[in-house]
């Protein structure tokens, strides 16, 4: 007993003793905690050079972009080819991808050699036998008349341009055929295969082998968003936010990126963690200088590396006394399967000295357990070295989501990492401890990367499908110059016929005179009272004017309109009205003073004169009854007289578009076009006296409400209008009414875009096909939510966080596609909006007979001020459709209700007038 207990303590201290001299001589291969801290920080940094326009063409990890935009979803389904090239051996495979969304896949494959000659010889020929090899495989399964889409798994770096294009940018591994690098190597495949002509196949997608691996994870998993080789050779992929890719155009979305992660320290990066063995290695490889990273880690070098190790120490005297063979003097005779065998638990040093042995060694049990340890170093050290690179992977992920904990999978895939009995629990651990805020989940790929080809085809050819329905509904919002200059022309017509007193009672587009005669001329003075009704608030003001100095000042006070008083009786809401006034005058300290009064009022009128206007229809939400056909001003006048409380003298009633236009008309003589773009649409312009046939005289100006809102209700916009459009009409207060403003104004496009929405989803191209309960509530998509989504400012996160809000589990791909959606209806609003405004311009220029006009325009409303791109495509647009017309947009900042005390101030200045003369 005594003796085994001695044996134990002996082999114990033998390997201790052993463990601690190989440790000495290998003293540079062993890193701390804080050198794989400064690793992951060095290759952050070469991250960042890779996807830097100016800085990738000098920078050593290429970052090179996959133009793969999406990971599965499990509705890809059919029949795809697929191809692995880039490794020992030559994979060809047919995959059938499940319906219904099932996720289950069926494979089958055939392996060809890839013979020395045809990997090291000339390009054309390596592309003519894989193209062979794929007619084979298709003749043997019954596949050639079939037409097939397929994948390309080419594990080498290429410079992409596109999905299905790659330029080659150098060979790595073994590969070495002439005339391929700087080609784009999909090109030469199609080439080679047109050779055969009854195989018909599309290449639908150029994919490297960790593309291949991270789409293989993704169907099963679809929080995989990092794809790792660690075989052969070794490299890593990821999907990066679009807006930091500077080598590809648009901010949207995620790609994945090729990092080349093989090549870090090819510039220098990493010499003090190289040493001699690594440099030696370099220098006997078949190219010297490059993928330095690759050859301190991967399958192809870990086996070489040991044997220089071993040779080094044995010529010292450290290892097999001394002695050493011609086999650990030749190159390649320890291989990586080699170094896992010799780390196997329990059976390693067995494994050990039998390898020794065949390499014409005699080993001793020392030996054995210090060549067990050197396996241990350098593999240890190559799981550490890509932990420290898929530490900085992972960190980048957490910091673009801008999470404090990241859940995320790593799809891995490779013989080291499959083979090696210690590799992966070393990576696993190394990693966790690198990044403690990240949840990362291992998840081997059992299918290779060659399923993650026809993964991608899939996701492309569903993509692909999909992009076209969704491209066949945007399309309908999208305006021809010749639509618009149609709809120019047909807004003109309605203009000028609406302006004829036979056709007035007829019109959609009503022009009501507005009894506004005169702009302001700065002479106007005093203090005056402004109401202003239009929307779910209401406002009243007190306006005190400056004569000369145009200096204005004003107070006001927002008063709510419950919905029930909008749509209750008009007494009410006129009592209601009152009531707050009264509050206001309260508040002002005003309650006896006698001032006169402007009531701007949002809703067509037909005007008698300046202080009378009866309701023609309510719009915008407004329903209170026995108003329609009523002289609305008379209706205040009764109001206040039940009120009995003071006394105001109602001067003047306004359209908010005329308020608009007065107030801007105050600070630029030449504004003589008011136009509001906000929950509502409407202009307002000064017309000659002589073309308006309801009022009598022909001298001077007036302005003219175009109340533009009902322009189509004739239906002369049909063929613009889509089935979005129907919906949205015939689901409000008012169907059929007022179809130019449900196209343009705020209060709509959230809605149509609700509609689009719905319809896509059911189609199943957004939302995984799921209709969320509050996305089927009628106006729960405000438009307010068109401006922040496209926000330029704003990334897709957000975007996101927005429609998570309204109930919709968004992926990054369906808030491009919302984004783009809230783009094609808002673009189409502010292009009628424009084609409207064009054919106003247009008619006062050739009313004056002016070869060139210069006109201002004073806009308001919340969709022209709050939208990022909707004013610019309205200017553009009138840009476009009246060149001859130099138009100044001027933002009302001060609202209608100013303008109502401006109109009034000049009713009043022109009433003095009239009464001295």
């Amino acid at each position: 007993m005594f003796a085994v207990h001695l044996m134990a303590f002996y082999f114990s201290k033998l390997k201790e003793d052993q463990i601690k001299k190989v440790d000495r001589f290998l003293y540079h291969m062993r890193l701390s905690d804080d050198t794989l801290l400064d690793i992951m920080r060095r290759f952050q940094a070469e991250m960042e050079k890779g996807l830097a326009k100016d800085m990738n063409p000098t920078a050593a990890v290429k970052m090179l972009p996959t133009f793969v935009r999406a990971i599965p979803d499990g509705s890809e389904k059919g029949e795809f080819l697929s191809l692995d090239l880039g490794g020992s051996k030559f994979r060809v495979l047919k995959v059938q991808v499940a319906e219904e969304g099932k996720r289950h896949v069926q494979m089958e494959s055939q392996f060809y050699p890839t013979p020395s000659e045809v990997i090291r010889g000339n390009g054309t020929e390596l592309f003519e036998y894989v193209a062979d090899c794929l007619a084979d495989f298709m003749k043997t399964k019954g596949l050639k008349h079939k037409k097939l889409p397929l994948g390309l798994t080419f594990s080498f770096p290429c410079r992409q341009t596109k999905l299905e294009e790659g330029v080659l940018i150098s060979w790595t591994k073994k590969f070495k055929a002439r005339g391929v690098q700087d080609t784009d190597v999909v090109s030469r495949l199609t080439k080679a295969m047109r050779r055969h002509k009854d195989m018909d196949v599309d290449i639908l997608a150029l994919v490297n082998d960790t593309v291949g691996t991270m789409m293989t994870c993704a169907y099963d998993d679809p929080h995989c968003e990092v794809g790792v080789i660690i075989g052969t050779g070794t490299n890593a992929c990821y999907m990066e936010d679009m807006s930091n890719i500077d080598l590809v155009e648009g901010d949207e979305g995620r790609m994945c990126i090729n990092t080349e992660w093989g090549a870090f320290g090819d510039d220098g990066a990493l010499e003090d963690i190289r040493t001699e063995f690594d440099r030696e290695l370099d220098l006997g490889s078949l190219n010297p200088g490059k993928q330095l990273f690759e050859k301190m880690i991967s399958g192809l070098y870990l086996g070489e590396l040991v044997r220089l190790v071993l040779l080094k120490m044995a010529k010292a005297g450290l290892l097999f006394g001394g002695e050493k063979s011609s086999a650990l003097h030749t190159k390649g005779k320890i291989e990586t399967r080699h170094v896992a065998a010799m780390e196997k638990y329990k059976e390693g040093l067995a494994n050990a000295r039998e390898i020794l042995v065949d390499l014409g060694l005699e080993p001793s049990e020392a030996d054995c357990i210090a060549v067990q340890h050197v396996c241990t170093i350098v593999s240890f050290r190559s799981a550490n070295l890509c932990a420290a690179a898929l530490a900085a992977i992972l960190t980048r992920l957490q910091e673009n989501k801008k999470v404090e904990r990241l859940r995320t999978t790593v799809g891995v895939d490779g013989t080291l990492y499959k083979i090696h009995p210690q590799y992966p629990k070393r990576l696993h651990k190394v990693v966790r401890k690198l990044v403690p805020s990240c949840d990362v989940r291992f998840l081997l790929s059992e299918s290779g990367s060659t399923k993650g080809a026809a993964m991608v085809t899939a996701v492309a050819s569903r993509v692909q499908a999909q992009r076209k329905q969704i491209d066949e509904v945007l399309a309908l919002f999208r305006l021809t110059q010749e639509q618009l200059v149609d709809v120019q022309a047909k807004m003109r017509a309605e203009l000028e016929y609406g302006l004829k007193k036979k056709n007035h009672t007829l019109a959609t587009v009503r022009m009501l005179p507005t009894y506004v005669c005169g702009l302001p001329d700065g002479t106007e003075k005093g203090k005056f009272l402004a109401l202003d009704l239009g929307g779910t608030n209401f406002r009243v003001l007190l306006v005190k004017i400056r004569s000369g100095r145009r200096s204005v000042r004003m107070y006001n006070k927002i008063f709510a309109i419950p919905l029930g008083i909008m749509q209750g009786t008009g007494e009410e809401l006129f009592d209601h009205i009152v009531q707050c006034i009264a509050d206001f005058l309260d508040y002002m300290g005003l309650k006896g003073a006698p001032l006169p009064l402007g009531f701007t009022f949002s809703f067509p009128c037909r005007q008698m004169s300046i202080d009378k206007g009866a309701l023609i229809g309510w719009t915008k939400g407004f329903k209170a009854t026995d108003c329609e056909g009523e002289d609305v001003v008379d209706m205040l006048r009764e109001a206040i007289k039940r009120r009995n409380e003071f006394d105001l003298d109602i001067v003047a009633l306004v359209n908010d578009t005329v308020g608009t236009m007065m107030t801007c008309g105050y600070e630029d003589p030449n504004c003589e076009i008011g136009l509001i773009a906000g929950t509502g649409s409407n202009l307002c312009y000064m017309e000659d006296m002589r073309n308006i046939e309801m009022v009598e005289g022909d001298d001077g100006k007036m302005c003219i409400n175009t109340e533009w809102g009902g322009f189509g209700d004739n239906g002369c916009i049909e063929d613009i209008r889509t089935r979005y459009d129907t919906e949205v009409d015939e689901g409000s207060l008012n169907p059929g009414k007022q179809r130019y403003e449900k196209m343009t104004s705020g209060m709509y496009l959230g809605e149509i875009v609700r509609q689009i929405l719905i319809d896509l989803t059911k189609q199943g191209l957004l939302f995984r096909g799921q209709i969320s309960e509050r996305l089927r509530t009628r106006g729960i998509f405000e438009t307010k939510f068109l401006s922040q989504i496209e926000s330029d400012r704003l990334a897709l996160l957000q975007v996101r966080r927005i429609l998570q809000e309204l109930g919709l589990d968004s992926t990054c791909e369906d808030s491009i596609v919302v984004k783009e959606v809230c783009g094609a209806v808002s673009r189409r609003a502010a292009q009628l909006c424009g084609a409207g405004l064009a054919a106003v311009v247009e008619k006062r220029r050739e009313d004056q007979g002016l070869e060139h006009l210069k006109i201002t325009v004073g806009v308001d409303g919340t969709l022209y001020k709050l939208h990022p791109h909707f004013s610019r495509i309205l200017q553009e647009t009138v840009k476009e459709l009246a060149p001859q017309c130099d138009v100044t947009f001027m933002l009302s900042e001060d609202g209608s209700g100013k303008g109502a005390a401006l109109i009034t101030a000049v009713a009043k200045r022109i009433q003095q007038a009239r009464k001295e003369n």
